[in-house]
């Protein structure tokens, strides 16, 4: 099965947590913070939402960065995906 979202929405896989600081210590899979950093998987072909003319600026492959408690989590054949509109992005990481 595949995920083709619709208008302004980017379908994003989570990139994995970091398991060590950045001196080395080794992290617990309890204390690992898990990042709002993702990778845009599918996105959508953008066009009139709500009355605006919607261009699509991520393209598949873009590492992202979004809000918190942003997004619908939906799970693909044993994946977990989160699905967001593209005003819910905060920022591409370059």
């Amino acid at each position: 099965m595949k995920l083709k979202p619709l208008a302004d929405k980017v379908v994003l896989k989570r990139l994995e947590a970091e398991e060590k600081t950045k001196s080395g210590i080794l992290l617990a899979p309890a204390a690992q913070e898990k990042p709002e950093v993702y990778e845009v998987v599918a996105v959508g072909p953008g066009g009139v939402v709500d009355g605006n003319e919607i261009k699509m600026e991520v393209k598949a492959g873009d590492r992202i960065l979004t809000g918190k408690y942003t997004g619908t989590t939906v799970k693909v054949e044993d994946e977990e995906y989160t699905i967001v509109r593209q005003g819910d992005i905060l920022a591409v990481i370059e």
